[in-house]
């Protein structure tokens, strides 16, 4: 299997003739709405989740799988459907991803249990995966010039950031006026732009001379992922154990047998071409480019924990309808989005890596306002931290991403890019699974329900209560009045508990990864 090449796709598009800029930004526009899909995908279910925990009766452990086997299945195939995409061509994998991610939506949105929910989410997974390597590579190609380059790639990542946030505004107000379910069926009027404009505006690129599809390599990239996250959710959930440390053990084993096959096909690739690697690991010798992504992991963990707690925050503390509660983060969308796109000009009187840096700390300063800010007196608190948060991830993401292309050879930008969205998608799901497994345990651990509650009410909401923030308030209101208060009172404590421990955490992370970024990327020119 062969890393993808931008010199066969510029060859490709230069035989056709050369393109009316028009035309240029008429694809991006197009690339734009698999883009928008899978960020809003991201978190689009969040505000979902109450309703979905009292139609579907999920534990808090399935509401973290619901939301996890997403990008868990999305991150391990990244790469790999990256490497599918040059065999069989990137535009067509994107229309073969695009289909089947509306299908799989339509049918998931009418799950009858949290079984068959996350089920469906990991089939989105899959098709998901086929549709985020494509984006920025086309992008790549469509934009040669550095200049217009990193303007689409600042468009790029000004919708992945939008649509992220985009998401449970989205799903709110979905949730409000239909059912939990509309938020995936709404997939399916998103992606038809795509599918009826992009075969006439999209140009088709693929490498003439791909490599064998390395199943072994797909198997272990899944094999490496599932069990690393499964045991830290396990850990932060249930405490140290033999089957989380075993977990966690056997997938870093998995990743290191992984690496070695890596290294061993791209050493036998010189000599036989179709034994490339899935994936070229010497990429990330590259200081520059290892660094923008370590940042762009970062970025979007630190963003996807947020949006996790706020959610419920907004809906079950606050008593926030799904749509008031989207709206309420209508000015953090705003702020990602401008964010982005002023950091193109900014970086030719700035360093890059300063700029990246100075992101990093912006989204350090909107976990310190939530580590150690007092949230009873309203949301004001919390919304203007996401706000400050959104700003650092607007400029950061960006920005690395361009470092990330810029770094990578001409004939490995592909790969990079693949890379790239996988950093994306491994921080989206690590910010869920860590922050919000510790979250949860929290939660659970320092509940304190007041003495009556089980003579008033079955012992299944009970039990429900001492798991989740919405059993708690679902069993409030079964309660008269003051038990009531009480109940509620006793949540709000145990939820914000576990709010200030994952802020802190993220704060730790976010102020580390600003130094590092200061640091390794401080050499990085201005651009011309």
């Amino acid at each position: 299997m062969s890393i993808p090449s931008i010199t066969v796709t510029t060859s490709t598009l230069s035989a056709t003739g050369p393109r009316a800029p028009w035309r240029d930004w008429v694809a991006l526009a197009l690339l734009m709405f698999p883009v928008l899909l899978v960020a809003v995908d991201n978190t689009a279910l969040t505000f979902a989740l109450p309703a979905i925990a009292r139609s579907l009766d999920a534990s808090g452990v399935e509401l973290l799988w619901i939301i996890d086997a997403y990008p868990l299945v999305l991150a391990g195939l990244l790469v790999a459907m990256g490497s599918l995409g040059d065999r069989i061509g990137r535009r067509r994998l994107l229309f073969v991803g695009s289909a089947g991610f509306a299908a799989v939506s339509a049918l998931t949105a009418f799950a009858p249990s949290a079984e068959w929910l996350i089920a469906g989410r990991a089939g989105l997974g899959l098709f998901g995966a086929m549709l985020m390597p494509s984006t920025l590579s086309l992008i790549r190609n469509i934009f040669p010039q550095p200049n217009r380059r990193r303007l689409a790639v600042a468009i790029w990542a000004a919708g992945f950031s939008g649509g992220a946030a985009l998401g449970p505004i989205a799903g709110g107000w979905l949730v409000e006026h239909f059912w939990w379910g509309a938020v995936l069926l709404v997939a399916v009027p998103i992606i038809l732009p795509l599918l009826l404009l992009g075969p006439a505006l999209i140009p088709e690129s693929r490498d003439p001379k791909p490599g064998r599809v390395d199943v072994p390599s797909i198997i272990l990239s899944l094999l490496v992922m599932v069990p690393v996250v499964y045991g830290i959710k396990t850990l932060a959930t249930h405490g140290p154990s033999l089957e989380a440390f075993a977990s966690i053990g056997a997938g870093l084993l998995m990743g290191y047998v992984f690496i070695r096959r890596q290294r061993a096909l791209a050493r036998g690739h010189k000599a036989d071409h179709s034994t490339a690697p899935m994936l070229d690991v010497s990429l990330f010798g590259n200081r520059v480019f290892s660094t923008a992504i370590t940042a762009n992991v970062l970025a979007l963990f630190s963003f996807n924990g947020f949006i996790l707690f706020l959610a419920q925050h907004l809906q079950l503390l606050e008593g926030q309808s799904p749509s008031a509660s989207g709206v309420a983060m209508v000015p953090a969308l705003i702020a990602t989005v401008v964010a982005g796109l002023l950091v193109v000009p900014l970086v030719r009187k700035v360093r890059p890596g300063f700029v990246v840096a100075g992101g990093l700390l912006l989204s350090a300063a909107g976990y310190f306002l939530v580590a150690f800010g007092d949230h009873s007196h309203g949301p004001s608190l919390l919304l203007a931290a996401l706000l400050v948060l959104c700003l650092g991830v607007g400029a950061a993401e960006t920005i690395s991403n361009d470092l990330i292309l810029g770094a990578a050879p001409a004939d490995k930008s592909g790969a990079a890019a693949a890379i790239s969205e996988t950093g994306y998608e491994v921080g989206s799901l690590l910010g869920t699974a860590i922050l919000g497994s510790i979250l949860t345990a929290s939660y659970q651990g320092n509940l304190r329900l007041p003495a009556g509650v089980s003579e008033l009410a079955p012992a299944s909401a009970t039990n429900q209560a001492g798991e989740t923030l919405a059993g708690a308030v679902e069993l409030a209101g079964m309660l008269p009045a003051p038990l009531a208060e009480a109940v509620t009172a006793a949540a709000r404590t145990a939820f914000d508990s576990g709010v200030h421990i994952t802020a802190s955490i993220a704060l730790v992370l976010m102020s580390g990864a600003c130094v590092l970024a200061a640091v390794l990327l401080r050499k990085v020119p201005k651009a011309s």
